[in-house]
């Protein structure tokens, strides 16, 4: 989940990154990887997660390719389940959709029919 969000316009973690400095009492700078360079370095701190090591935990960043407009494609990695929802005159076919840079969790129901109009590899 993101932010406790789930959807389109919920923001996204990436990360970890280290904080340089505090900007205030609630905003910190983080020092971000080359390739964020154009991005603003300063969150406030809602926006930040606390990072908990643990000894078996391996960072692995995750890799977000971002266009010039600074926003990200999304789409459908693969077709988790299918249901139908009936309704009482129709019913309507449905799949679980796991999408590309999220987990299982964050995996949402759709229509096939749009997934197939929108997404054809997929189906």
């Amino acid at each position: 989940m993101r932010f406790g969000r789930k959807g389109k316009l919920s923001p996204r973690y990436i990360g970890p990154y280290r904080i340089s400095r505090r900007v205030g009492s609630r905003a910190s700078e983080l020092d971000l990887p080359p390739n964020l360079e154009r991005m603003h370095n300063v969150f406030h701190v809602s926006m930040l997660r606390l990072y908990h090591p643990g000894p078996s935990h391996v960072l692995k960043e995750d890799e977000v390719e971002l266009q010039g407009d600074w926003s990200f494609s999304e789409g459908p990695v693969r077709i988790i389940e299918r249901k139908e929802r009936v309704l009482r005159n129709k019913s309507i076919p449905l799949v679980r959709v796991l999408w590309r840079h999220h987990g299982v969790e964050e995996a949402t129901w759709e229509r096939e029919s749009d997934i197939q109009k929108n997404f054809p590899e997929v189906i």
